[in-house]
């Protein structure tokens, strides 16, 4: 199997001038340029040939090459179709990479893993496009895709989003989403110098280590986050006015503030000093309340 040729500024520019490859802003094309930082996410992907790799927006190739080294297969989802002869080229070398020119966000990702992977649980690697990191995340979760571990390249704002706790302002929906279904730890910060075209933000690969049993046990999964949400719409309210006042929630005044009240909370609590426990005591609270 060859070397990987990429993450070298030179070979990269060499390779966008042989196709006269433009970069769509749309797409949030940002490609790595920087051997170190490839090292580094294969490593603290910990990727083995035992493992299939799942990775979002492949670009040129760049850590596809190193992920197809460390792997036993490779599935990569590129939406950009421009890319796609790029990545036969580039990729040739390789013969335990596929590559599915889709939009990621409408593929069936849990079909994909069970049937090339056996259903065992697939690792996913990638230097996602900032404007849709969320919903890629939120979708792998939600979907129940056989995940392992997800090892990605974040605005850094996002990661530390997704780290945070409880009185930080950086804490949200997000922030509990991802902690109800993984471990989060920021591996390393990534400055703007280490892409092409440079971003205008800092970034960070941070690995989201999925449970294998969830932290909080909860009647209503969708409750809870529909609670987790009006929490957070509207940050300087009170958590008992978010509740009330959020569309998603069909729950009296008296039932929001007996609820906080048995959480054991005053009147003028905010739902950003509430931890993932306790909004899962609270779902459980207001559960019986609800409507239809």
């Amino acid at each position: 199997m060859k070397e990987p040729t990429l993450g070298n500024p030179q070979n990269t520019i060499e390779v966008l001038q042989k196709y006269n490859f433009s970069f769509q802003k749309k797409f949030g094309q940002n490609f790595l340029i920087d051997t170190h930082v490839l090292d580094k996410i294969i490593q603290s992907a910990n990727i083995t040939e035992d493992d299939m790799v799942l990775e979002i927006g492949p670009g040129i190739g760049t850590m596809t090459q190193y992920l197809a080294q460390a792997a036993g297969k490779v599935i990569a989802v590129e939406i950009d179709k421009n890319l796609i002869p790029i990545l036969e080229d580039t990729l040739s070398g390789y013969d335990n990479v596929r590559v599915i020119n889709e939009d990621v966000l409408k593929l069936d990702l849990k079909k994909i893993a069970d049937e090339e992977n056996n259903g065992k649980p697939v690792k996913v690697v990638a230097n996602l496009p900032y404007y849709i990191t969320t919903p890629i995340i939120m979708g792998l979760f939600e979907n129940e895709v056989p995940v392992e571990s997800i090892t990605v390249m974040v605005q850094k704002e996002v990661a530390d989003r997704m780290q945070t706790g409880p009185g930080n302002k950086d804490y949200g929906a997000l922030s509990l989403a991802v902690q109800y279904y993984a471990d989060p730890y920021i591996v390393a910060n990534v400055p703007p110098n280490c892409f092409m075209p440079r971003p205008k933000v800092g970034s960070a690969v941070i690995r989201l280590t999925c449970h294998q049993e969830k932290p909080v046990q909860v009647q209503d999964e969708k409750l809870m986050f529909n609670i987790i949400r009006a929490s957070f719409n509207q940050r300087r309210k009170t958590l008992a006015n978010g509740l009330k006042n959020a569309a998603t929630l069909d729950f009296t005044k008296e039932e929001v503030e007996a609820a906080i009240d048995a959480l054991g909370k005053g009147a003028s609590v905010r739902g950003e000093t509430l931890t993932l426990e306790e909004f899962a005591r609270l779902s459980d609270l207001l559960s019986p309340y609800k409507k239809g």
